[in-house]
Order: C-alpha cells, then structure tokens, then sequence
C-alpha cells in the first residue's frame, strides 16, 4: 500500500471513496432509474497482457491508451470499458467513477436471473492474471474496500461479491483460479 490512510469510507453524497485519488472515466453512464446497487463483480486485468505497473489500465479505461506501445493495444483499440475501481498490486487504489454510475465492465452478462449486470453492480478490477497468484497488498486493501462498500450500501454483503466468470461464464474467466476466494471470507458454494 502507498502509505498509511484513514479507513476507506464511501461518501454518500458523491458516491466517492474518501481520501483515495480519483481519475474519472468517460465510459459511463448513469444507472437505470429502478436500479439498486446490490451485487459486486471482481475482475482481473493486466496491461499488456501478463505484465504489471505502468499507466496502461488507467489510460485504457479513460479512452486515452497509446495503440502503437505494444502490438496486443492494436486488438483493443476504441474499446470503451471501465470499472469503478483499479487495486493495484501494491494495494494502491484508484477510483474511476462514483457507485452511483453505471461503469462498463461486465457486458454481455448475467445474475440470478437478472441481465445486464452493470445496471445494479460495483465492478471493481484488480491488476493480475488468471493464472498468477494475487498480491496480499491486493486483499487486504480488497477486504477494507468491501467493508467500505457493505457500511454504504446495505443490500451489498459477502453473499453478493462474485467474479466476472460468474456473471459471464464461458465468456470470461476473471478473476481466475489463482484468486483465493477465502481470503476475502467469502463462500465460493453459493456461487457455483
């Protein structure tokens, strides 16, 4: 983590994560009138592929990833996705939209009957790969973050935290099997 902070907070008028650096994406939208904010969807990435650091995630969710740096950016140019939150390896946080938004991170998806995950959930992105084990700087800086979105959000608990394979399967395969889903207390039975 970059240092000592305050205990993640959610400001409720915002939507925002107190004391954490906010860099806004515009791949977003506002939510559907009806929609409750009651499901968290874990992703992984990692830009390039497989490789950690640098300004590629960030520049990618906010429109601005340089195509020509690597060849895989070709394959992914005018991609138009977000999520609400990046945790970086090192546990650093940065948040791409208030909670209140609808960002763009599950497409085509699907939860308990309900499509089009986005409308009601919190995406948050951590930087790994499927098949790397994640960094403990990542979960205890993802358990402070979920304790943070459970005291704002009520409907929100470990029984509504899932991963992109989840609300995606066959299409998607993040966070992967090298996440461990124990160290966030949370019971993978439910979900699969």
């Amino acid at each position: 983590m970059t240092g000592p902070r305050s205990p993640l907070r959610v400001h409720g008028a915002t939507g925002l994560l107190v004391g954490v650096r906010q860099v806004l994406s515009p791949h977003r939208d506002p939510r559907p009138a009806a929609a409750v904010t009651d499901l968290i969807v874990l992703h992984g990435i990692s830009l390039p592929p497989g490789e950690y650091g640098g300004p590629f995630i960030e520049q990618l969710f906010t429109g601005n990833l340089p195509t020509g740096v690597h060849p895989y950016f070709e394959t992914i140019a005018g991609l138009r996705v977000s999520a609400h939150v990046l945790v970086r390896r090192d546990g650093e946080l940065l948040q791409f939209l208030p909670f209140g938004q609808r960002a763009w991170h599950a497409g085509r998806s699907s939860w308990q009957g309900r499509e089009d995950c986005n409308d009601f959930s919190i995406g948050i992105e951590l930087e790994g790969t499927d098949e790397a084990p994640y960094a403990d700087a990542q979960y205890a800086c993802l358990a402070e973050l979920l304790d943070a979105l459970y005291a704002g959000y009520p409907l929100l608990s470990p029984a509504r935290v899932v991963g992109h394979s989840d609300v995606a399967p066959g299409r998607k395969t993040d966070p992967g099997a090298a996440f461990d889903w124990s160290r966030l207390s949370i019971d993978r039975g439910q979900h699969d």
